[in-house]
């Protein structure tokens, strides 16, 4: 099993989009392993936003776990804000040595189905320009911080939607160009000893998830879906895969990582 504890000692990541769900989840799988996160987001301060959960929170629980959590916030939609993210962990490290692509925008009108002709064209800006263009802005930055060290890795978090329809046609291209993204930033790394992949979580309790289902707005089995940690803990077996450059370009599901690699969920 490659996810043992402080085998990212002295690494230092990012993970966009952490104040809770997936994202909280890398976080802490990072924790495990030891490295040093900074955590972003938008939310600061409980009972400000929907749900539950906030990046100074997910730092502290870093912390706790035994890495070194830094919240930073940051609105993603802002190009300004997240070159300033590089530019403190640039000030603050040095270097970066993992990025993790996470953030995502529920649109401000959820849409979960079809049909598209009937959604306002905010939803395309809500879930393409924050799940997707966002990476390319944080991909772009990041990488000024991993040339020359060998051996970063940059994780794009998408899902089965950029493979068959998937909620709603925005969702869907969003998810497939997060996974091409990765693939062809892989092309253009891959010299510079620098790892691109997507990964797959499946089915994954987050808050957001669980609120939805208890509305009655989507279905989820809570005995087979994933924890947010499941994902932190892929995440950790890529960043210490000593053949780590062999999987760039690819996607790769959560649960196909955790067989290979032979770490596990937790019970939660």
């Amino acid at each position: 099993m490659t996810n043992s504890r402080k085998a990212l000692s002295g690494k230092i990541a990012v993970v966009t989009g952490a104040s809770r769900g997936i994202g909280k989840g890398i976080a802490l799988g990072l924790a495990e392993a030891g490295a040093t996160v900074y955590v972003t987001g938008r939310t600061v301060e409980e009972g400000s936003a929907p749900l539950p959960g906030t990046i100074g929170a997910t730092a502290e629980a870093v912390t706790r776990l035994g890495g070194r959590g830094i919240a930073v916030r940051v609105d993603h939609g802002d190009d300004e804000q997240i070159r300033a993210l590089f530019e403190q962990v640039k000030s603050e490290q040095g270097h970066l040595d993992i990025l993790v692509n996470n953030v995502f925008k529920v649109p401000d009108i959820p849409v979960w189905s079809g049909d598209f002709w009937t959604h306002p064209i905010s939803v395309w800006d809500d879930m393409v320009g924050i799940g997707l263009r966002s990476h390319y802005v944080a991909s772009h930055e990041a990488v000024a911080l991993m040339l020359g060290r060998r051996g970063g890795l940059i994780v794009n978090v998408s899902s089965r939607g950029a493979a068959g329809y998937t909620f709603s046609v925005a969702y869907g291209v969003g998810k497939a160009g997060t996974d091409r993204l990765a693939a062809d930033m892989a092309v253009e790394l891959e010299p510079h000893d620098i790892t691109s992949v997507s990964i797959w979580p499946s089915a994954v309790k987050t808050e957001f998830i669980l609120d939805q289902a208890a509305r009655g707005e989507i279905e989820i089995d809570p005995t087979r879906a994933q924890t947010p940690l499941f994902s932190g803990r892929a995440v950790v077996a890529l960043a210490t895969d000593p053949n780590l450059i062999e999987k760039t370009g690819g996607v790769y599901k959560v649960a196909d990582l955790a067989i290979e690699y032979g770490f596990e969920d937790v019970e939660d």
